[in-house]
């Protein structure tokens, strides 16, 4: 199975004390991604976070819905955690997430290793450009949110 990474960083001028509390809240990630995958949390919530925690999404991707599960499998507040897809539209999502205190800040960085049906052809046609879209308009949001750039 081939697989693919996104690597991203974004620097926030918040204390990573007060950041890592906002990720680790799930209902959180309703705001942060975009509108258009229609992504809503099924679990109920509020949610404990720690490992072996999971977590029921619904969302669109081109118009079909899917269900995902994530599982939490490494939490490490406030440095970082570990989400990884137990159910849902790609083969493998594993996304680390972790913060640095950097320059008066917090380095958010996100570190995802995926795979997808249809292997290198579909991930570079559709998947790819998807993500970029995802992950640009939640840098946007949380620029917007935590007084970024």
């Amino acid at each position: 199975m081939k697989e693919f990474t996104l690597h991203q960083e974004l620097w926030l001028p918040k204390p990573r004390s007060e950041l890592f509390p906002f990720f680790a809240d799930a209902r959180n990630l309703e705001v942060i991604t975009p509108p258009w995958l229609r992504f809503e949390i099924a679990s109920p919530t509020p949610i404990r976070m720690q490992p072996g925690t999971l977590i029921d999404y619904n969302l669109r991707v081109h118009g079909i819905p899917f269900r995902w599960r994530s599982e939490i499998t490494v939490w490490e507040p406030p440095y970082r955690f570990v989400d990884e897809q137990r159910k849902g539209p790609y083969r493998r999502w594993i996304h680390e997430h972790r913060f640095e205190e950097r320059d008066g800040g917090t380095l958010c960085v996100d570190h995802v290793r995926y795979a997808v049906l249809g292997g290198a052809v579909i991930e570079r046609l559709f998947v790819r450009r998807d993500i970029a879209r995802i992950f640009s308009f939640r840098t946007e949001k949380l620029n917007e949110l935590m007084g970024g750039r």
